[in-house]
């Protein structure tokens, strides 16, 4: 009776298939699992006070939040560095990172168009003295060096009507300049563009009294 059943459920293919099935249900767990996690850590809960916040943590959150951008256009590549706990409201650093991110993607994208070559965005992090600097480089359309100087200006924007509210990179530096820092950028037309986030490890108010104290 056994052996009868055994050639009715062909035991020798579910062997060979249940095992590798399990395999990618546990991969695809583990991927839900990394999405979840990093949502949480995204969408951080702002709070009144600054407080002491991994910036390669939600650096690699937003990564993962942005991977849907990311995975045709661009091959990503991280450098970071240790850091140390940065005094921050990390909700509205998650929001810069995720935007200038994203407008790494659609420079590559306008490159080289929505099926073509590949381009490649580079996330890194470093310290400078008593700052901690994020850098996001990519090798997409670069700036025209005619509208440098207005790329920070609100609802300017050089991306179609739908694509882009010109708001982004204003946003932007109205958060990091509210935490006390600078984002800055360099650029080459045809060649790409890096944007340089740069932030006082101990946070804005903080800094202002360290400085009175001395």
């Amino acid at each position: 009776e056994a052996l009868r059943i055994e050639g009715e459920v062909d035991l020798g293919y579910l062997r060979e298939q249940v095992p590798r099935a399990l395999e990618r249900a546990l991969e695809g767990l583990a991927r839900v699992t990394t999405i979840v996690r990093s949502m949480k850590t995204f969408a951080h809960p702002d709070q009144p006070e600054l407080a002491d916040c991994d910036l390669v943590q939600n650096l690699e959150a937003t990564l993962t939040i942005a991977s849907s951008e990311l995975k045709y256009v661009a091959d990503v590549h991280t450098d970071f560095r240790p850091l140390p706990l940065v005094r921050a409201h990390m909700g509205e650093l998650n929001q810069v990172f995720l935007n200038i991110i994203v407008n790494a993607a659609h420079a590559i994208s306008d490159r080289h168009g929505p099926h073509g070559a590949r381009g490649t965005i580079t996330v890194s992090t470093r310290i400078e003295g008593g700052d901690v600097v994020v850098s996001v480089a990519d090798d997409g359309t670069g700036i025209p060096e005619s509208v440098r100087n207005r790329i920070f200006d609100p609802f300017f924007t050089t991306k179609e009507v739908g694509r882009g509210t010109g708001q982004g990179l204003a946003l932007s530096r109205t958060v990091v300049e509210r935490h006390g820092g600078s984002i800055t950028f360099d650029s080459q037309t045809g060649v790409g563009t890096t944007f340089h986030i740069r932030l006082p490890v101990l946070g804005p108010m903080q800094l202002e009294e360290h400085a009175q104290a001395a």
